[in-house]
């Protein structure tokens, strides 16, 4: 099968062997019946997240993507971010990091940042990305402090249309953060990668699932850019 991205069908038996990647029927946040669902909470022992983060910081590395920091939305986002940099260190790049809280403390050190200072040029580390909501929230908190949102890392591009009000957009919600507002997003996989592997493991099963997901992404997928 050409255009093959090893790392991306590596990364995807990895989801489904932990039980992330999952198939059957699942309701969106948009309210669409999905044939797949990907939960990263379900990356919870420590083998299982440090393999995620050399998934992440291979995809980085390979992005081309500069950077001098890394931002770690609430809540997902926090341990992601905490992983991928321990991982950037231990292949000799270290760089610092921080996280928000969704709740200003109001004692200690206080406010809604917790780490390092966010200066430079900030990467922003999350999950998935449904509707951009989450991306616009840290390009504000990270453009308040003065530095400068450089980009956007996930694990999975689901490669389907954004939703707005009910209706459904041309467009997905990584199109919207690249097209409107200007970041670079590098997922680890894609719903074509999710595709290929399903069509190379349908030789050995009767084809059902990559069915459901073709007849998905037929419906709800979005052209690439």
């Amino acid at each position: 099968m050409s255009n093959q991205d090893p790392l991306a069908l590596d990364f995807v038996q990895f989801a489904v062997d932990c039980g992330v990647l999952r198939f059957g029927e699942f309701k969106t946040k948009a309210g669409r019946l999905s044939p797949y669902f990907f939960n990263a909470g379900l990356f919870d022992d420590g083998a299982k997240l440090g393999r995620l983060a050399e998934f992440y910081a291979q995809r980085l590395l390979d992005s081309g993507i500069e950077f001098d920091m890394l931002f770690g939305p609430a809540y997902k986002g926090i341990p992601l971010c905490a992983a991928v940099v321990v991982e950037l260190a231990r292949r000799g790049r270290n760089v610092p990091f921080a996280y928000n809280r969704k709740e200003a403390k109001d004692h200690g050190e206080g406010g809604t940042l917790v780490g390092a200072p966010l200066q430079g040029r900030v990467l922003i580390i999350d999950d998935v990305m449904s509707a951009g909501t989450a991306t616009r929230e840290s390009i504000a908190i990270i453009a308040a402090a003065g530095a400068t949102p450089r980009g956007v890392l996930i694990a999975l591009d689901r490669q389907e249309m954004a939703t707005e009000n009910g209706q459904d957009l041309p467009y997905s919600a990584v199109q919207y953060v690249q097209r409107q507002l200007g970041l670079q997003v590098s997922a680890i996989a894609k719903l074509k990668d999710l595709m290929q592997y399903l069509a190379a493991r349908s030789a050995d099963a009767n084809g059902l699932e990559h069915q459901r997901v073709l007849a998905y992404r037929q419906r709800y997928g979005v052209e690439e850019t």
